[in-house]
């Protein structure tokens, strides 16, 4: 079983390619002449084209010939997995009735590789077309993780290499690519810029082809690449193709017909199905005995693309007429909303596995202060337990800021588009997020709560898992505030976890309101600290009602108004229920702050764009109707 659910089953029952019989429902089979196209001798290799759209078989050139599927390789090295081949002329590698499958829990299993055969020999180029969504990336995974493990040690530079050789060699892969003016350019990534996308493309072939392997899969090579660039790549790796005898499979989506030109053969699929599998040369003649002559001066692998590709045989009626109106705020805040939470629900780094985290962290808490008792030394503990859950289960969702920063990615594209307001996006992303850290803050608190043994009654830990939800929307709240100024998700995270950290340090629990400094830290720091608000509620929910005894022998027992008043200094001019609708309130004014950034983000960006684009050093000056010079 590979990743992703993917299922890979390869039939080797036979070496050879069955030969030619009669056609059944399901398919079709045929030839395709092997001839070389620099003028060497033809040979005709059996090649089986399991899907049917209406064509029949090219016809044989010449019977009788084995091709690379069939027959003994003398003095090679066989892989019995799926065929590949080497010797001290190359590698050549087969698959035969190649299926891939993919398990989804809604669909069940289906297909994507039906039954593929074939073959890609040393010192030629095949190429896999096809549609999008046809197979092509998945046939070079299928074949790649087999000859990953078998040919690793052959893909490595040999310890005898020298350094000064080992640094040739690179220059030289360098060169080949056309890379040495970018040679010094940092790659870049997050907030660097470094190279473009095409450079980085041919990068990544650069280490592949930097140790000289035998057998070269490339997926997808000229993505990002104009049409000059892509056509020097690919006449490079087949200048090496044929130099060093290697093998290469490359997909390919929209090959320029010189590109299209240099590969040797041509595999063609459709819904993961071989439509032709052969010499590229013969893949005209093919297509046009079937009655899909390619037209004159047309790009013949956009023909055969066009001509294989099933997404648009439907055809679509009615009006589509866009009048420019848009959906109403409450449509587009229940789209965006539903399409908010399955995403949540598909993201297993989302909430997921934040709840894995919380239960196991809860338990933790459970056991460390298991059955706690009301002994003098509990009124520490309990305070210890219940600041825990307010400021490091609370300081967990930061885990969260790299899909917030995604979802303002989005954003940022569908705003500029038109396709919804600002408003609309928050109240989308927020409601959808409620019912994950409800479940969040009910089952992992319910672990805590009730295995340390704090107040039993429902009010109670209706009560704690209440300020510990409201708790976990604030500090989500605040990182949607920092993902809208730092788009960057590692600077956003020390962001974030900085200014949490602030907030915890004079919460009024690791220093005490009265001790903090006044001039800052009391006013106004302690009062913007949703932490004091958490502590205090925490604080006020478990302690009013509870007795404990005094340390001192014959002294009477302290009350926990008493304790909260003097031993943790809780302001008790007021209900536990004023700490909760503070923590609510300031849940808003996040959201409101988070709206009210996005649209000044919005109106400055034009202004700063602006700016930058005058050139105060450089004035300009413009005369009317010049006279001429004499």
């Amino acid at each position: 079983m590979c990743p992703g659910g993917l299922r890979i089953r390869v039939r080797q029952s036979q070496r050879r390619l069955p030969e030619e019989a009669d056609s059944d429902d399901d398919g079709m089979r045929g030839s395709v002449s092997e001839g070389d196209d620099d003028g060497g001798s033809a040979r005709s290799h059996p090649v089986v084209f399991p899907f049917s759209i209406g064509f029949a078989a090219a016809p044989n050139t010449r019977d009788g010939d084995s091709g690379p599927l069939s027959g003994a390789h003398g003095g090679s090295r066989s892989d019995p997995c799926t065929g590949a081949h080497a010797d001290e002329k190359g590698m050549l590698l087969t698959w035969k009735d190649l299926w891939v499958t993919a398990t989804d829990r809604s669909k069940g299993t289906h297909p994507i590789l039906q039954g593929l055969t074939g073959y890609a020999e040393p010192g030629r180029m095949l190429a896999i077309m096809g549609p999008s969504g046809s197979g092509k990336s998945t046939l070079l995974d299928a074949l790649g993780v087999r000859e990953a493990v078998y040919y690793s040690a052959q893909l490595q530079l040999p310890e005898s290499m020298s350094k000064s050789e080992k640094k040739e060699r690179a220059e030289a892969t360098i060169r080949e690519m056309g890379l040495q003016d970018a040679r010094d350019t940092r790659i870049g990534g997050g907030s660097t810029k470094g190279l473009s996308g095409g450079q980085k493309r041919r990068v990544s072939i650069c280490i592949e082809i930097l140790t000289r392997p035998k057998l070269l899969f490339l997926d997808e090579p000229t993505s990002g690449l104009d049409s000059a660039t892509s056509y020097h790549v690919m006449n490079r790796i087949a200048k090496l193709a044929r130099h060093d005898r290697r093998t290469v499979m490359a997909s390919i989506h929209q090959p320029s017909s010189e590109v299209f030109e240099l590969f040797h053969n041509l595999c063609l699929l459709s819904s993961g199905k071989t439509v032709y599998f052969g010499l590229r040369s013969g893949a005209e003649q093919f297509f046009a005995s079937n009655g899909y002559p390619c037209p004159t001066l047309r790009n013949p692998s956009d023909h055969y693309l066009r001509t294989i590709n099933k997404d648009f045989d439907a055809n679509v009626g009615g009006n589509l007429e866009r009048n420019g109106s848009q959906a109403s705020f409450i449509t587009q805040s229940l789209v965006l909303t539903k399409r908010s939470f399955v995403n949540m629900y598909r993201d297993l780094g989302y909430y997921w596995l934040r709840l894995a985290v919380y239960v196991a962290l809860c338990l933790c808490v459970g056991t460390i202060f298991y059955d706690i008792g009301s002994t003098y030394g509990s009124i520490q503990a309990r305070g210890s337990m219940l600041m825990f859950v307010a400021a490091f289960l609370t300081f967990m969702a930061i885990g969260g800021f790299p899909s917030f920063v995604e979802d303002m990615k989005v954003f940022g594209r569908e705003r500029l588009n038109g396709h919804y307001g600002v408003a609309a996006f928050v109240v989308g992303n927020t409601f959808s997020s409620i019912p994950y850290l409800l479940i969040i803050s009910l089952i992992p608190g319910a672990i805590a709560y009730y295995l340390v043994g704090l107040q039993k009654s429902f009010e109670h830990f209706g009560y704690f898992a209440s300020v510990l939800f409201a708790c976990m929307l604030l500090v989500e709240s605040l990182m949607m505030i920092v993902a809208s100024i730092v788009p960057d998700f590692l600077m956003g995270i020390i962001t974030g976890a900085g200014i949490q950290g602030v907030m915890m340090l004079n919460g009024g629990f690791f220093r005490l309101p009265d001790d903090l400094p006044k001039p800052f830290w009391r006013y106004p720091m302690y009062y913007i600290s949703f932490h004091k608000y958490a502590n205090q509620g925490f604080f006020k929910n478990e302690f009013e009602g509870l007795i404990f005894p005094n340390q001192m022998g014959g002294s009477p027992p302290i009350g926990g108004e008493e304790i909260l008043r003097n031993y943790w200094q809780v302001e008790m001019g007021y209900s536990k229920w004023v700490d909760l609708a503070i923590l609510l309130g300031m849940v808003v004014v996040y959201r409101l702050m988070f709206l009210g950034i996005i649209k000044a983000v919005e109106k400055m960006k034009p202004l700063v764009k602006n700016f930058r684009a005058k050139s105060p050093n450089r004035p300009i000056n413009v005369l009317e109707n010049p006279s001429p010079t004499p």
